[in-house]
């Protein structure tokens, strides 16, 4: 399978790349951001510091130095307004920023959190189905693309995205990308 959902830590996984939902300053913060600066230690927020910043809908790439993956792809997601801020457009953007430097880059594997669903406030129950339409569309489109993990960080958490990979559209049979 091309795409694998997990609960775990994706400080720990080995990819390519990793993404952090990183905040606009892309300086650290809590949640997945907090720990995949502390897991990679000063040098990667040295490293953030030299980006000057992201805006919503947009990643930047930098090294990964002590995390087993390679790189880290920072996006910004969007905040939760209600649904009536152009949150879903935002979050798809995000998904299409990634997977552009996922093939600027030549990168083959690439994990992903649940961007936005956390303090951020964005329903995984809206998330799961923007993320794995955009996951899918990525996998069809760049062939050299051998693996997308979604690391989920709670047994709720992954049950939301498995029921949304239940119910993607007739073109995704079984769930299987």
């Amino acid at each position: 399978m091309k795409l694998e959902l997990v609960k775990g830590d994706i400080t720990k996984v080995d990819a390519d790349a990793i993404v952090n939902a990183a905040n606009s300053s892309l300086l650290g913060g809590g949640g997945v951001d907090g720990a995949i600066h502390r897991a990679a230690g000063p040098e990667l927020l040295a490293e953030c510091r030299d980006l000057r910043g992201c805006p919503a809908g947009q990643a930047k790439l930098t090294k990964g130095y002590r995390l087993p993956a390679r790189h880290v792809i920072h996006t910004v997601g969007p905040v939760w307004r209600g649904g009536n801020a152009s949150e879903e457009a935002v979050l798809a953007r995000c998904y299409k920023s990634v997977f552009a430097l996922v093939e600027q880059h030549g990168l083959r594997s690439v994990a992903f959190p649940s961007i936005s669903t956390g303090a951020y406030g964005f329903p995984i129950e809206k998330a799961a189905p923007i993320a794995l339409r955009e996951i899918h569309a990525a996998l069809e489109r760049l062939p050299r693309l051998e693996k997308v993990t979604v690391v989920l960080f709670s047994p709720g958490d992954l049950e939301v995205y498995q029921r949304a990979l239940a119910a993607a559209p007739a073109s995704n049979p079984g769930g299987n990308v």
